[in-house]
């Protein structure tokens, strides 16, 4: 294949990965404008929402249009959370975070996601128990971020539980009533985040390897494809070694 078709493919991938996060982001803002009122300053969830559409870049009139459109919608669409727990190939444990209008379209779309590729979506609780809910921060580091024993002293002053530093970023934690006032506390320090959310964090991951690698992959990318699914949480990893056998 030529290497411009090869990456051709590889962007119209990432350009169509990327649409799919605005549309679930536009779902997410829509209905945390509704819950709670089109003011971001007074409403935490549409304030944390919009702060994760911009963090992904996603334009400005889309965020405005999705707060329009609940403000003038008294009766308009109803969505409710519900999360799923299941098994992926070899045993590792799947929680998907969906978003839906209609419970039984996701459950069937979900359940077929798991079933399809070697999996099988299993009853409420039977693999939270493998996770804890966190607050998580994470925090590109550049030129002008402090060294990691100073940072570490300044999210643990602001309330944090942890922080767990990489090359590349520092990953703040926080229980989840915390979250909102770490991070606030960070943002006034001048600090901005690649990602900020309450999620679902493995207690132990396991390797990934081979046919259920591969298998897990395209599961993840079958439920990125889904509208319904804001979210996946898992106890998987797959070295770099393996995700470079696996092109």
């Amino acid at each position: 294949m030529p290497k411009f078709k090869l990456f051709a493919g590889r962007k119209g991938k990432a350009d169509q990965a990327k649409n799919n996060r605005f549309v679930k982001l536009a779902r997410e803002i829509y209905v945390q404008a509704r819950r709670g009122g089109p003011n971001p300053e007074a409403n935490y969830g549409l304030r944390s929402a919009i702060a994760n559409a911009r963090a992904i870049q996603m334009p400005a009139d889309n965020i405005d249009r999705a707060i329009k459109k609940a403000s003038g919608a008294a009766d308009g669409e109803e969505y409710e959370d519900v999360l799923y727990e299941g098994y992926g190939p070899g045993g590792v444990a799947i929680m998907v975070k969906c978003l839906t209008d209609n419970r039984n379209r996701t459950a069937a779309d979900v359940r077929s996601i798991f079933g399809k590729r070697g999996g099988n979506l299993g009853e409420s609780g039977c693999v939270s128990y493998m996770f804890d809910q966190k607050g998580l921060l994470v925090i590109v580091r550049d030129d002008d971020t402090p060294d990691e024993d100073s940072f570490m002293m300044e999210a643990l002053e602001a309330g944090a539980e942890d922080v767990v530093s990489t090359e590349e970023s520092f990953e703040v934690l926080t229980e989840p009533g915390e979250f909102e006032a770490v991070k606030a506390k960070l943002e006034e320090a001048g600090y901005t985040f690649e990602t900020a959310s309450v999620r679902w964090l493995p207690q132990n991951t396991v390797a990934a390897e081979g046919e259920n690698a591969e298998k897990l992959l395209k599961m993840m990318d079958a439920f990125e494809d889904n509208d319904d699914v804001q979210d996946v949480y898992h106890n998987f990893e797959i070295s770099d070694d393996e995700m470079n056998r696996l092109g």
